[in-house]
């Protein structure tokens, strides 16, 4: 019989995105909370080297890397395949992702905070910039890769829920149907399917998380 344990973080969008795809598998898994604040030795012991979540543990092996993890449940768990089977279409469907996991994301992060750092314009832009790739990307398309929801569109997780939050809670607002069309019906779509409505943690929980990361970084300015 298989074992499964997952560390990782309720509110993380990292960790969320290993739950869909196990729950999408129908694979039964132990979510082990971890504070990042006090790491537990499991996850020290299973990610030496970065010391971070997710962890997928399966059968006394780790697995780290919230994409790593993605392709290793795809390639081992019977279910629903989560990267497409054409080898150029899971080609193309791994660089997308690297980029909106790597690049879209550092830009994105960065506009988000910037009001309480400098070159707040100049970040803004460089988020619009990488959001508009995003957005021609998806022109004429319900999900990245289809009519169903892949291993694009969860690297993607933390547009439609985290990104909205922390909008919310520090007042930049990046992301609007008049800029980006194509990219707010896919937030519109994938936030309507149960699978993932399912697997979201409590929006006022993660709202006021971030509101008191606001608070500190003002009184930090």
């Amino acid at each position: 019989m298989r074992e499964v344990k997952l560390l990782g973080v309720g509110g993380s969008s990292y960790s969320r995105r290993i739950e869909w795809a196990l729950k999408v598998k129908g694979v039964k898994y132990e979510f082990i909370e971890e504070d990042l604040q006090n790491k537990s030795p499991l996850l020290l012991e299973s990610n030496p080297i970065h010391k971070k979540i997710p962890v997928l543990i399966h059968n006394g092996k780790p697995i780290s890397e919230s994409m790593i993890i993605l392709e290793y449940i795809d390639e081992t768990f019977e279910g629903p395949s989560i990267l497409p089977q054409d080898p150029y279409d899971r080609a193309i469907a791994r660089f997308w992702a690297k980029f909106l996991d790597g690049k879209c994301l550092e830009a994105v992060g960065k506009a988000l905070w910037s009001k309480f750092g400098k070159e707040e314009e100049k970040s803004k832009q460089e988020a619009y910039e990488m959001l508009k790739i995003v957005d021609d990307e998806l022109k004429d398309k319900k999900f990245f890769g289809g009519d169903k929801i892949g291993f694009v569109d969860v690297a993607a997780n933390y547009i439609p829920f985290w990104l909205e939050l922390v909008e919310e809670a520090t007042g930049v607002v990046l992301v609007t149907s008049e800029k980006f069309p194509n990219l707010c019906a896919w937030r519109d779509e994938y936030l309507c399917c149960s699978e993932v409505k399912e697997n979201l943690p409590d929006r006022d929980t993660m709202l006021g998380f971030f509101k008191a990361k606001v608070l500190a970084a003002t009184a930090a300015k």
